[in-house]
């Protein structure tokens, strides 16, 4: 699998693009700024969009989505229970002070246990509420991976004083839906540094396993 993870304006989300060597298919998950950046690692990358995917629907997990999808023809692919959300993006900006790029609505309603296919690279989608209604963490086996979104961090989880947030739904995804992954399974966070299932279940200071 080729992996590329970095960090996106305005508020240091992590951007994520999966693609697979031999089909130059490629995810891009959480674009959550800076289009003409992804745009041109996928360039460099020789690889070709087929599914733009958000772990939830923040307005700083999307703001290059509509630019993302106007250059690429790609789908856009959401959870249901996050649809309140991405119809109110707008409204989000407009509270934190951060301009509104127009988004279109999603393409795709996404759901748990949904197959994530590249090539011959499968993955999984799973339903993790609690941050929000829909949050979703993407899950690749073969490569001992898992894209958490703002469900789990490096030592800490999502808030859940946001719109929709519920304190023991997000316990009770990361117990029973992350924490059954492999230990080694690597992690990449909506925000910051990287971690893993084994350590979280040991350290984490808000869920131990």
């Amino acid at each position: 699998m080729i992996l590329r993870s970095f960090s996106v304006p305005p508020l240091g989300c992590n951007c994520s693009i999966l693609g697979d060597p031999v089909t130059k298919q490629a995810l891009v998950v959480d674009p959550g700024g800076d289009a003409e950046r992804i745009l041109e690692d996928l360039r460099g990358l020789g690889l070709t969009v087929s599914r733009i995917v958000h772990t939830h629907a923040h307005f700083d997990h999307f703001l290059a989505s509509g630019e993302m999808q106007k250059a690429t023809g790609a789908p856009l692919c959401l959870h249901r229970d996050d649809r309140e959300l991405w119809e109110n993006l707008e409204l989000q900006c407009r509270i934190f002070g951060v301009p509104y790029v127009p988004v279109p609505p999603p393409n795709e309603w996404l759901n748990d246990e949904e197959p994530l296919s590249l090539g011959d690279i499968q993955g999984i989608a799973l339903h993790t509420p609690g941050h929000t209604p829909g949050s979703m963490c993407y899950h690749f086996p073969v490569a001992k991976l898992l894209l958490a979104g703002d469900t789990l961090f490096h030592g800490s989880i999502g808030r859940t004083d946001l719109w929709g947030g519920d304190a023991q739904a997000i316990e009770r995804s990361i117990k029973q839906r992350l924490y059954a992954l492999d230990e080694t399974t690597r992690v990449i966070t909506g925000h910051g540094q990287e971690t893993t299932i084994g350590f979280e279940m040991r350290f984490n200071a808000f869920v131990r396993g």
